[in-house]
Formats: structure tokens, sequence, C-alpha cells
């Protein structure tokens, strides 16, 4: 079992975290995002991204780029790495991306935030897989004594952004954010970034 393989189910009955849909964002002040993601995000529109991987190199990496040039390197990201944390429990395995804290090592430290691809372009299916990782990076930071008050999770087609929030429970965002509405978008992960700013 990885973290593909389980279900909302799954987590209730494996480690008693239920979830709930709710509004996780106030409404936050939009962001104007720089001429170089607008450029970019132009051309990728225009390439035939159909495929995960094309749709991360092409519109997910730039806005997690955006979002770390605009934070001073507040945060770091890796793609493709594996987050093993509980493999006994089926916590393990690959993931589309991590966020992490910038702590200047080589290795994953302190994540955050978890971001995955959907599949078959299908936003939902990817909540569980996602929320899983969100667990994993919990029992992580716990198993190296980082104490943060909760991991953020997300969910993206490309087109669409979904947002999670992992506590004592799981949080599923109500709303659903748009690339069209970029300036949303990423008011939402700077509102993130600034509550890991401010306890971290």
């Amino acid at each position: 079992m990885s973290y593909s393989d389980f279900t909302l189910k799954d987590l209730q009955n494996k480690f008693g975290i239920k979830n709930k849909v709710c509004r996780l964002f106030d409404k936050l002040e939009p962001i104007e995002p720089s001429d170089w993601l607008k450029t970019t995000l132009e051309k990728a529109s225009k390439l035939p991204t159909r495929s995960e991987k094309a749709k991360s190199e092409s519109i997910v990496f730039p806005v997690l780029l955006e979002l770390r040039e605009r934070n001073n390197q507040f945060i770091t990201f890796y793609s493709g790495d594996n987050l093993n944390a509980d493999e006994e429990n089926g916590l393990k395995g690959e993931c589309d991306f991590i966020i992490t804290k910038d702590t200047g090592t080589f290795d994953i430290n302190y994540p955050i935030i978890q971001l995955v691809e959907a599949k078959k372009n299908d936003i939902e299916l990817g909540v569980p897989q996602c929320a899983a990782q969100m667990v994993g990076a919990k029992i992580f930071n716990q198993q190296n004594n980082v104490l943060v008050d909760g991991i953020y999770g997300c969910v993206t087609t490309g087109n669409e952004w979904l947002f999670m929030q992992l506590t004592d429970q799981l949080y599923i965002d109500n709303q659903k954010y748009y690339l069209n509405e970029l300036k949303n978008l990423l008011a939402v992960f700077q509102s993130i970034i600034d509550k890991f700013k401010i306890s971290v």
C-alpha cells in the first residue's frame, strides 16, 4: 500500500482522521502575478498539456517558482521525491510536489504543503492521495521534532485547484480556485505561507 492506494475511509479507520467540507479561507487580497509568470502561463496555454507531467512542468512549476521568489526563498519544493513516513501503515511513496520551509539542506526537511496532480483530470480523485500525503508529512515532521499547527494540501488539474488542511481532522475547502483567476490562487498560497512564517 502507498499514498495513491488510500481512500478517505482508510484514513479514518487507520488513523482516526475524519474529514469535513468547509470554507478554508476568508476573502483574501488578490496578488498581482509577475509579468514573467503571466507570460510563461500564456505560452503554456498554447501547448498540448494533456499529461500530468506536462502540466507539472508548464503550469505548476512556474506557479511554485513565483511563490518562492515572492517570499525571498522562504520555501523550496521537491518534485517526484519519496516521502516514507510510516511504511508499515502504507504512508510511503512518491509525491508530485512537496513544499517545505527552505532550511538549506539537500534532503527533504520541514514539509508544510503537499501538492498532487489530479489523476484523469478529475480533481476529486486526487483528494485521498493528497490527504494521505498530508498525514505522512505530519508524521515525518513529528519524527524530526518539527512542530507545526497544521499541514496543507492542494490537488490540481492545472486549471482547477482545491485546498485542504490537516489539523485535528481533515478540512476540505468548499471552494475551488482557477488558473484564470491567478490573482486569487496566489493569494491563497501566500496566506498559507504567511501562517508558517509566523509559526516556524
